[in-house]
């Protein structure tokens, strides 16, 4: 079909064949359908959606644009697991699960990306570390995941090229806000891992990716039931973003809380807390536990007797970074100049917390960027943060800030205090800070 037939059949509402589809997706990939077009189709999905089928095809056709990695040559002897998130402040689940489930016998070639707007990104905080390399060659990649587990790297040129050139249009064209584009964008990438199966976090709240409670909702079954639609078994987890995941938001001031929380040193933790849920379905997704309760016992050992630990610290190391960033790291992380604690202006109760604000701060600060080719300070940040129902004072501040300069830390510290709502220290805090961290569960359908 010619593309401006495929565009018009969507403007009008029409369905697409997959193999139509492929055709167009493959011509984006190969430079042979333009911007202009790319734009029209879509503009023409935005308004008028897709079908459960069509999505699929999109997604495995964005996937097959590129090199679709294999792991079957490796003889790996357990199934090959990842894990994807919308995105947050203070996420640094990565961190900490996908060394984690490698201790647990899974291989983890979990591809992620870097920070845009209020979210953090996974590579600019393993970018703190010096040497890291999140770029390594495709042989080095394979050996460290075979060896070591884990490997936590950026997306290569040749994975899924197609969705580069369609995100690229669709920031420009007012089009990001599509679920079936937004479903094929992250699996079409995903799925070029060559998964087994696929565990999804999608965020809800005020710091979250999607503008509402229901959208989220609606992302988080289309992802899982179009993965497992497309041949990997996905299973997507809705979790709270109604404030910072960890209390910390930064580059090098999220690797320090991950190394602690490795160390099994905030065992009750609201980040803690949400990365065992993942991990429990990785190891049930991945077949290395049969029940929850397996699942759970195979982890509560694996962090007790270090070897989660032990697992990140080789995975730094095969990557380029010290051999001794375990025991040493506060020698190799950069460090801010400034340190400033932020009080709040009266004492009480933190109620509620703009999050997608306080995200916002740390990208002033200079620790995220607004552009894909932005630089970043990988030493400023948030810490100490307090949580919704904690009380704040004199004693207690809202945080700690990690600036450049003073300058800088005066701003934080004033766009912080408009961040969080203080109310009286004898009142409740909002039905927020109670709703259970993992609100909802979506096992993918595959028909």
């Amino acid at each position: 079909m010619l593309p401006q037939e495929l565009i018009r059949r969507k403007r009008d509402g029409g369905e697409l064949a997959a193999d139509d589809i492929r055709e167009f997706i493959q011509g984006i990939a190969d430079d042979r359908i333009g911007d202009s077009q790319i734009g029209a189709f879509t503009m023409a999905v935005y308004l008028n959606g897709m079908s459960d089928a069509e999505v699929v095809a999109l997604t495995t056709a964005t996937r097959d644009s590129g090199h679709v990695m294999r792991w079957d040559d490796l003889d790996l002897p357990s199934p090959v697991v990842d894990k994807h998130s919308t995105g947050g402040v203070g996420d640094l689940v990565s961190l900490v699960l996908g060394p984690w489930v490698a201790a647990c016998g899974a291989f983890v070639p979990m591809i992620s990306g870097r920070g845009l707007g209020h979210t953090g990104g996974t590579l600019d905080k393993f970018e703190s570390i010096p040497g890291y390399d999140p770029y390594p060659a495709p042989e080095r990649f394979r050996r460290v995941v075979k060896d070591t587990g884990v490997a936590i790297i950026g997306q290569t040129a040749d994975l899924a090229p197609a969705d580069k050139r369609i995100y690229g249009v669709r920031d420009v064209t007012a089009t990001v806000e599509s679920i079936p584009l937004i479903t094929a964008s992250i699996l079409g990438k995903k799925l070029a891992s060559g998964l087994d199966a696929l565990v999804m976090d999608v965020k809800v709240g005020s710091g979250a990716f999607m503008p509402t409670a229901e959208k989220s909702r609606e992302l988080a079954r289309s992802i899982a039931n179009v993965a497992s639609r497309a041949g990997t078994p996905t299973t997507a987890l809705l979790t709270d973003m109604s404030q910072p995941l960890a209390p910390c938001a930064g580059n090098a001031v999220e690797i320090v809380e991950s190394l602690a929380l490795l160390r099994g040193e905030r065992p009750q933790s609201r980040i803690m807390q949400v990365t065992r849920e993942l991990a429990v379905e990785m190891l049930l997704a991945g077949t290395l536990a049969a029940t929850r309760e397996q699942a759970l016992e195979k982890l509560d050992r694996a962090l007790a007797s270090g070897a989660a630990a032990e697992v990140f610290a080789r995975m730094v190391s095969e990557l380029g970074g010290p051999r001794d960033f375990l025991e040493r790291f506060e020698h190799y992380l950069p460090q801010a100049p400034v340190t400033l604690a932020v009080y709040p202006q009266q004492a009480g109760k933190v109620q509620r917390i703009d999050t997608r604000a306080v995200g916002m701060t740390v990208v002033e600060l200079g620790g995220g960027r607004l552009r894909n080719d932005a630089t970043i300070d990988h030493s400023v940040g948030l810490s100490e943060i307090a949580a919704i129902g904690e009380q704040t004072d004199n004693q207690r501040p809202l945080a700690m800030v990690h600036a450049r300069d003073e300058a800088a830390a005066q701003r934080a510290a004033e766009q912080l205090r408009a961040a969080v709502s203080i109310g009286d220290p004898t009142s409740q805090a909002e039905a927020v800070a109670s709703e259970t961290l993992i609100q909802e569960r979506y096992r993918g359908e595959t028909a």
